[in-house]
C-alpha cells in the first residue's frame, strides 16, 4: 500500500468550488506541482484613489505618494551560491550521474531565486490593485533595456515585465483601471510644478532643481508625472507622446511644441 504524498497548499480552494481542470507538472528542480482550475468570483473592495508607479532598480517601484519600495535583489543575494553551483556543473563529465545531480542543485538555486522574486511581486501588485481604483505605469521596453551590458542583470532581476503582467490581470479581476503611459513621455525630466522639460538628466542625478526653484527627487517626480499623464489619458484620451525630430530632415515630424508639459495635464 502506497503512503499518501505530502502536499503543501498555496491557498485553500474556494468554498463549494469543483475543479474543472487538473494539471500536473514538474519543474527543472524536480518539484511536482498540481494546478487546479476553478470558477471563483472576485469581490473587489471599494477604492477611489489613483497611484502612479515609476519602476527602478535601487527602488523597485516609487509611488506618486512618495513611498519607495526597496528592490530585494533576489538574484544578487544568491549570486555566490548560484555561481558555485554552476561551477560544479561545468566540472562534471557530460552525461554522467554526477553532472545530473549537480544540474539539479543549480536548478534548485534558480528555483529559490524565482520563487522569492515572484512571491514579492505578487504581494506588491495585489496591494497596489486592492488599494487603488486607477493604477498608472510606464510602457517600458525591457527587451531593449537589457541590451545595456552594465544594467542587464539588474533589470532582469527586477522583473518589470512580470510585474506589469500581474497588474494587468489583477486589475481585470478586481475591476480596476490600468493606464499605460507612452514610453517616450519624459516623466523624469518634466517639472511637475511648472511644466518645464529639462534637456538632459543623466541616470546618476537622483535629485535636481528646476528653474522655478522646486527641488525634485527624480523618482518621486517621475511617479507624480506618470500619474498626471495617466489621469489625462483616462479622462480625455489625450496623448502624452513628446514631439521628436525626423531622422531625415532634422525637423519635427509633427507640429512643434514648446518645452512645456502637454496642455491639459492635471497638476498634483
Amino acid at each position: 500500500m502506497r503512503e499518501p504524498l505530502d502536499v503543501v497548499w498555496s491557498r485553500p480552494l474556494p468554498e463549494g468550488a469543483q475543479p474543472s481542470t487538473v494539471t500536473v507538472s514538474q519543474d527543472a528542480a524536480g518539484r511536482w506541482f498540481v494546478s487546479l482550475l476553478c470558477d471563483d468570483a472576485v469581490t473587489p473592495a471599494p477604492a477611489t484613489t489613483a497611484v502612479g508607479i515609476d519602476a527602478g532598480i535601487t527602488s523597485l517601484v516609487t509611488l506618486s505618494t512618495g513611498e519607495k519600495i526597496t528592490n530585494p535583489r533576489h538574484e544578487r543575494r544568491d549570486r555566490a551560491r548560484l555561481a558555485k553551483a554552476q561551477r560544479e556543473v561545468s566540472r562534471k563529465e557530460k552525461g554522467s550521474a554526477n553532472r545530473a545531480r549537480a544540474r539539479l542543485k543549480a536548478a534548485k538555486v534558480y528555483a529559490r531565486i524565482t520563487d522569492r522574486r515572484r512571491d514579492h511581486l505578487h504581494k506588491l501588485t495585489t496591494r497596489l490593485v486592492r488599494e487603488n481604483q486607477t493604477v498608472v505605469i510606464e510602457d517600458l521596453t525591457v527587451r531593449n533595456m537589457v541590451k545595456n551590458g552594465r544594467l542587464a542583470r539588474a533589470i532582469s532581476d527586477a522583473a518589470w515585465r512580470d510585474m506589469r503582467t500581474m497588474l494587468e490581470y489583477k486589475c481585470a479581476w478586481y475591476g480596476r483601471e490600468l493606464v499605460i503611459v507612452d514610453r517616450w513621455f519624459p516623466s523624469s525630466k518634466l517639472c511637475g510644478a511648472c511644466g518645464t522639460i529639462r534637456t538632459k538628466l543623466p541616470l546618476n542625478v537622483r535629485e535636481w532643481t528646476c528653474e522655478c526653484g522646486v527641488v525634485h527627487d527624480r523618482d518621486v517626480n517621475a511617479a507624480k508625472n506618470i500619474l498626471a499623464a495617466g489621469l489625462a489619458v483616462s479622462a480625455c484620451g489625450d496623448g502624452v507622446r513628446p514631439q521628436r525630430e525626423s531622422s531625415r530632415t532634422g525637423r519635427s515630424s509633427m507640429k512643434q511644441e514648446p518645452q512645456r508639459a502637454t496642455a491639459g495635464l492635471p497638476r498634483l
